[in-house]
């Protein structure tokens, strides 16, 4: 399922613009997607401290109260590199400015389906693309999309499993094995519990490692494969 958002401070604006994604998605025969809405860039801030990862696609309007579109873009790329951003206005004075943070479109309101097609399919394109740059998981319902280079460490504890990344804290169920398995290279397993992202490694004291200032133990068992993942991570650093 395709997570969209559409920020627009005009209520009529992101009905319409909502109706016309429907229209787009039945066309591709894409299945269900889910949609949010948000009347403010400063509203869809505040709710992504809170649900970072949750979005794939938003759709934002340039000229908004006071936070605009573009400095609303800008926040979210910083918060989450994987984003699709696309920006929907009257204007083409911020064209070019949208190159800054990685849009993958411009639409002049109102969008053509045929530009929206064009979104959709960039937006396709750029997921299978960044595939191996993201780690996804599920806590019921909820589907996280979590950019690798965000996270920290994984810690498990009997089958539940935290993700501590930069930006927030994820919860699901699931395996350290499997979590291995999925995420690859640049992670290193320190302990039973724990899974470490070599390069957020700040420093290692006797049985334990530092991500900032926290302390995670590092096992006898998985000692002198950490301290080789470690070394390798700090010369290609």
């Amino acid at each position: 399922m395709l997570r969209i958002g559409i920020c627009d401070d005009n209520a009529g604006a992101r009905i319409a613009l909502r109706s016309a994604l429907e229209r787009a998605l039945d066309r591709r025969r894409s299945g269900e997607a889910s949609f949010f809405e948000f009347s403010s860039g400063e509203g869809l801030l505040r709710w992504m401290e809170n649900h970072a990862g949750e979005l794939d696609l938003v759709f934002l309007d340039i000229e908004m109260g006071e936070l605009d579109g573009m400095e609303t873009a800008r926040r979210l790329r910083e918060a989450d590199e994987g984003l699709g951003l696309v920006f929907v206005t009257g204007y083409t004075d911020y064209v070019f400015d949208g190159y800054s943070v990685g849009a993958l479109g411009y639409l002049m309101k109102p969008p053509k389906q045929d530009q929206l097609d064009g979104v959709l399919n960039r937006a396709a394109e750029a997921r299978l693309r960044d595939e191996d740059k993201v780690f996804l998981c599920r806590n019921g319902e909820t589907l996280y999309r979590i950019s690798k280079n965000t996270i920290l460490y994984f810690a498990s504890d009997r089958r539940q499993v935290t993700c501590a990344a930069t930006n927030r804290t994820y919860v699901f169920y699931g395996k350290l094995d499997e979590v291995e398995r999925a995420v690859g290279d640049g992670f290193v397993r320190v302990h039973q519990r724990y899974l470490v992202r070599t390069s957020a490694v700040d420093r290692m004291e006797g049985s334990q490692i530092f991500v900032g200032e926290e302390a995670i133990p590092v096992s006898r068992a998985c000692r002198s494969a950490a301290l080789a993942a470690l070394a390798r991570s700090a010369l290609e650093g």
